[in-house]
């Protein structure tokens, strides 16, 4: 069982991340908007090319005044494309660490839970095998699958193996 995730974060990194992270939400919070799901649900999505649209709507409704409806707030129009392509700047990095992190994460936590069961395992044969402790142990871990298990030899045989 091969073991990738083999480095502990110190703790000097993990607090100085943590106060890092706390520094940009507060530096961002004043300018943010938090939608309800409901809200995301309702919204117009933009990407790429919805994107190359709105900026050359805007352009065109720089360029020709006229056309443009009373109830368009222009500079309020073009404070939103640049806010779009600044927050892109910052989210880019921000969702390439979310992935590092998330991926490191489930690494670790299946290496982990892989040990686990194989530890699990082993119990459940010293139980088997009256080995001293091992029954109270081994009571203890099988909670872990409450009839999920079948059972052999009075000990239980986990069948799902969800976290």
């Amino acid at each position: 069982m091969a073991n990738l995730n083999v480095q502990l974060i110190p703790a000097e990194v993990v607090e100085q991340v943590l106060q890092k992270q706390n520094e940009i939400n507060a530096l961002l919070q004043p300018y943010m908007v938090s939608l309800t799901v409901e809200q995301r649900k309702t919204l117009s999505k933009m990407g790429d090319k919805t994107l190359s649209f709105v900026v050359k709507s805007l352009e065109y409704a720089k360029q020709n005044p006229v056309l443009v409806p009373q109830y368009i707030d222009l500079e309020g129009f073009a404070v939103d494309i640049m806010d779009v392509n600044l927050i892109k700047q910052m989210q880019i990095p921000s969702e390439a660490l979310s992935s590092i992190l998330s991926d490191t994460l489930m690494q670790a936590g299946h290496e982990a839970y892989e040990s686990a069961l194989a530890f699990y395992n082993a119990v459940k044969v010293a139980a088997r095998n009256n080995v001293p402790g091992a029954k109270v142990i081994y009571e203890d871990l099988s909670q872990r699958f409450p009839g999920a298990g079948r059972k052999t030899n009075n000990v239980e045989q986990p069948v799902n193996q969800e976290p």
